[in-house]
Protein backbone atom coordinates (compact mmCIF):
# COMPACT_ATOMS: atom_id res chain seq x y z
CA UNK A 1 0.00 0.00 0.00
CA UNK A 2 2.54 1.95 0.63
CA UNK A 3 4.49 1.69 -2.67
CA UNK A 4 0.94 2.30 -4.20
CA UNK A 5 0.93 5.70 -2.24
CA UNK A 6 4.39 6.72 -2.71
CA UNK A 7 3.84 6.44 -6.63
CA UNK A 8 0.76 8.13 -7.04
CA UNK A 9 2.57 10.90 -5.41
CA UNK A 10 5.36 10.66 -6.99
CA UNK A 11 2.90 10.96 -10.42
CA UNK A 12 0.66 13.69 -9.11
CA UNK A 13 4.32 15.28 -8.34
CA UNK A 14 5.14 14.77 -12.17
CA UNK A 15 1.66 16.21 -13.48
CA UNK A 16 2.26 19.62 -11.38
CA UNK A 17 5.88 20.33 -12.74
CA UNK A 18 6.18 18.37 -16.34
CA UNK A 19 3.03 20.34 -18.12
CA UNK A 20 4.61 23.97 -17.36
CA UNK A 21 7.59 22.60 -19.15
CA UNK A 22 5.34 21.19 -22.20
CA UNK A 23 3.49 24.25 -22.38
CA UNK A 24 6.58 26.44 -22.82
CA UNK A 25 7.82 24.22 -25.12
CA UNK A 26 4.40 24.23 -27.16
CA UNK A 27 3.42 20.88 -26.94
CA UNK A 28 0.35 21.58 -25.68
CA UNK A 29 -2.33 24.41 -24.75
CA UNK A 30 -2.57 26.77 -21.70
CA UNK A 31 -6.31 24.79 -21.36
CA UNK A 32 -4.71 21.55 -20.86
CA UNK A 33 -1.82 22.56 -18.65
CA UNK A 34 -4.48 24.04 -16.46
CA UNK A 35 -6.52 20.68 -16.25
CA UNK A 36 -3.21 18.65 -15.68
CA UNK A 37 -2.00 20.63 -12.95
CA UNK A 38 -5.34 21.23 -11.19
CA UNK A 39 -5.06 16.67 -11.41
CA UNK A 40 -1.47 16.56 -10.18
CA UNK A 41 -1.87 18.68 -7.34
CA UNK A 42 -5.27 16.62 -6.33
CA UNK A 43 -3.56 13.67 -6.84
CA UNK A 44 -0.14 14.82 -4.89
CA UNK A 45 -2.33 16.40 -2.16
CA UNK A 46 -4.17 13.51 -1.41
CA UNK A 47 -1.28 10.64 -1.42
CA UNK A 48 1.72 12.41 -0.36
CA UNK A 49 0.69 13.62 3.46
CA UNK A 50 0.35 9.39 4.31
CA UNK A 51 3.26 8.06 1.97
CA UNK A 52 5.99 10.50 3.33
CA UNK A 53 4.75 10.94 7.08
CA UNK A 54 7.29 10.00 9.85
CA UNK A 55 6.86 7.81 12.51
CA UNK A 56 8.24 10.46 15.76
Amino acid sequence: MKILLKTGAWIGFGLTLIPALLVWSGVINLDMNKTLMLLGTVIWFVCAPFAFKRKV
